[in-house]
């Protein structure tokens, strides 16, 4: 269930009441408060929406131009006790966790998207905490890298950007990726630097063995499955009312952790050890990408399918 708050302009008054009268099976407990909106000047409407509803409704204001000439604010409720409420939800089809609100969805992936000297930091000290985990061979530290990393918040962007044939998000998503990767790598080029030449990391830290670490730049068919099932479950994870994989799935995959190998590789002139690292590395931002696209596509064939069926029960009939 979803709180829509709208200011609405006194123009778009009948508008909005034909828009709320023809979602009347999917909107509950509507309050107007006349002339309670100071900027932008209107009447307040205060309502529960179905959440597998909201993105039809939030359409429907969106063509009557609410969203510009007025105000739309959306909020989550975790508890609604009323029938009507009740009644509401059930009338969607398929479980509430489980609808998706394209309008939230694509605003989050321009959220992700921005570049910023937080996110290269963020990318940098997760990058370096997997050098460490390499040199010391703590898995530990690795798990640390991998969930400090905000890398998985682009590629479900350029998931989301491909499905909706959004180029510029995708544009955005890849340099985002990029540059951070970039700027992360070369930082901890140094860092490797600065460990080996104040005693710290050893003159050839990859020259021991590493069995606890090894698989990070030892990539194969596994990675890239690996990656794929991320891929779903993150965005899984994003588009539905239940996030509570999104940790699982930031720690499941070697995208950091092979930067961080990569890194310690270059700076230690192991050629090799840094190509394998590297293409790890690709091989599971390849994977997770794909497998947000499969996920969102399937989720849009499955969401038109219930939006069909709906307007079948209420007699309006497919267009």
């Amino acid at each position: 269930m979803l709180h829509f708050r709208m200011i609405v302009p006194v123009e778009l008054m009948l508008p909005v009441d034909d828009v709320l009268a023809a979602h009347d099976d999917v909107v509950s407990n509507i309050i107007r408060l006349p002339r309670a909106g100071a900027s932008p000047v209107g009447d307040v409407i205060l309502c529960d929406v179905a959440r597998g509803a909201a993105s039809d409704l939030l359409q429907a204001l969106h063509r009557i131009g609410l969203d510009r000439a007025g105000s739309i604010t959306v909020e989550t409720v975790d508890l609604a006790l009323s029938t009507r409420a009740r009644q509401t939800a059930d009338s969607v089809f398929g479980g509430d966790d489980d609808a998706i609100v394209w309008q939230e969805v694509e605003a989050r992936a321009g959220d992700e998207v921005r570049l910023s000297a937080t996110f290269i930091v963020f990318m940098a000290v997760a990058t370096m905490i997997a050098t460490v985990g390499v040199v010391s061979d703590q898995p530990i530290l690795i798990v640390g890298a991998m969930v400090v990393g905000p890398d998985f918040g682009p590629l479900a962007a350029m998931a989301v950007g491909i499905v909706r044939r959004k180029w510029r998000v995708v544009g955005r998503s890849a340099l985002a990726i990029g540059v951070g990767y970039a700027s992360a790598i070369v930082i901890s080029i140094g860092f490797s630097w600065l460990m080996v030449l104040i005693g710290i990391f050893p003159r050839d830290p990859l020259s021991n063995d590493h069995p606890m670490t090894e698989f990070i730049w030892t990539p194969n068919v596994l990675s890239y499955i690996v990656g794929l099932l991320a891929g779903i479950a993150g965005v899984l994870s994003l588009t539905s009312a239940k996030s509570g994989a999104l940790i699982g799935v930031l720690i499941s995959v070697t995208t950091v952790p092979a930067a961080g190998a990569a890194a310690l590789a270059l700076a230690s002139g192991e050629w090799t050890l840094a190509a394998t690292s590297l293409w790890q590395l690709f091989v599971n931002l390849i994977a997770i990408v794909t497998g947000g696209a499969i996920t969102l596509a399937v989720q849009i064939t499955v969401v038109r399918r219930n939006d069909r069926r709906r307007r079948e029960l209420q007699g309006v009939g497919v267009r």
